[in-house]
Order: C-alpha cells, then sequence, then structure tokens
C-alpha cells in the first residue's frame, strides 16, 4: 500500500461518516477488514508514522487552543484525529499549525478533535482477519519527547502571538 492508497482510504472513510469520529473509526475498521492481513499492516504503519511525526510542541499549542486545553492523551488521540481529516489537513497543520484556523470549515469541541478510535481501526482489523495481535510494524520508535521548542500553554499572551488565527477564531486556550 502506497501512500496514496492510505489517504484515499481514510478520506473515504471519513466523508461516509459524515465527520463523526466514532463512526469513521467504525466505517475504517470495516474498510479494513476488505483487505488482506498484510495490506492492512501497510496501512498501520502509514498511519503510526504520520502519528509519530505530528508528535510536536507547535502542534500540540495548536491542540491546546482548538481543544480548551490538552493533557497527553488528548493530544494523543488529536493526532490520530488529525491524520483522520486527510492528507491536506494532516500535512497543512504540520507545516503551519496555526493554519488549522484555516484548513477546518466546522470544529466542534465535544465532537472534533478526538480520534482515539481512528488509532485502533489498523489493530482491530489485523486481529479480525488473523486470530492475533498486530506484531511489531518495524518503523523507527516513537520519539520519547514531542519535537521542537516547549511551549508554555497558559500564557495566553505567547501562544495568541504563536497562533494568531486560531486564538482570535477559538478564543484562546485552556
Amino acid at each position: 500500500m502506497d501512500e496514496t492508497e492510505f489517504w484515499e482510504i481514510v478520506d473515504r472513510t471519513r466523508v461516509a461518516a459524515e465527520g463523526d469520529p466514532e463512526d469513521h473509526a467504525d466505517l475504517l475498521t470495516e474498510r479494513l477488514l476488505e483487505l488482506e492481513p498484510d495490506l492492512v499492516l501497510d496501512f498501520a504503519r502509514h498511519f503510526e508514522a504520520r502519528y509519530n511525526r505530528a508528535y510536536r510542541w507547535d502542534l500540540w499549542g495548536a491542540a491546546w487552543i482548538l481543544l480548551d486545553g490538552a493533557s497527553d492523551d488528548v493530544f494523543d488521540y488529536f493526532r490520530c484525529w488529525l491524520i483522520g481529516q486527510g492528507r491536506e489537513v494532516f500535512e497543512g497543520a504540520l507545516h503551519d499549525p496555526d493554519a488549522l484556523a484555516e484548513l477546518l470549515d466546522d470544529f466542534d469541541e465535544e465532537i472534533d478533535g478526538d480520534g482515539e478510535e481512528l488509532g485502533y481501526a489498523a489493530d482491530e482489523a489485523y486481529e479480525q482477519l488473523t486470530g492475533a495481535v498486530t506484531p511489531d510494524l518495524g518503523i523507527a520508535p516513537a520519539p520519547t519527547e514531542p519535537a521542537g521548542t516547549p511551549l508554555d500553554f497558559e500564557n495566553d499572551t505567547a501562544m495568541a502571538e504563536r497562533y494568531p488565527q486560531l486564538w482570535e477564531r477559538f478564543g484562546g486556550g485552556g
């Protein structure tokens, strides 16, 4: 499975879910169940690589503003959700996290931003297909610390300066 196929699966299942992250996870698992186990592992590698790439302080700051605060777990689920938004939003956010203010049409902090279940879709599909847990994916281990320079999420002035578009649209962090 190449990168284009990965994103096509993400996009098709997101559109079919009409923006509901839980439905998206269910549809993604169903779609992956149509694949051979090796392709499910390929999908999992693509997902995990992007999940690890998004472990960055600047993206965490954007999540903090969008979600009115973001603990470690909340940021983990946000990264899964961000992948679920598709290639344009994901890559745009990595290029400039403040651009999420323009990249996201609608954002409801009660529904959006939490893609925890998306992170389990490939594992669930693989287990259903094979009866075994997902093996080691053979990719670089997850970083132990976010990339980049740590931010003081509690400093409203610094956050407003770093993320002017997000701050204006979403009214400031936790």
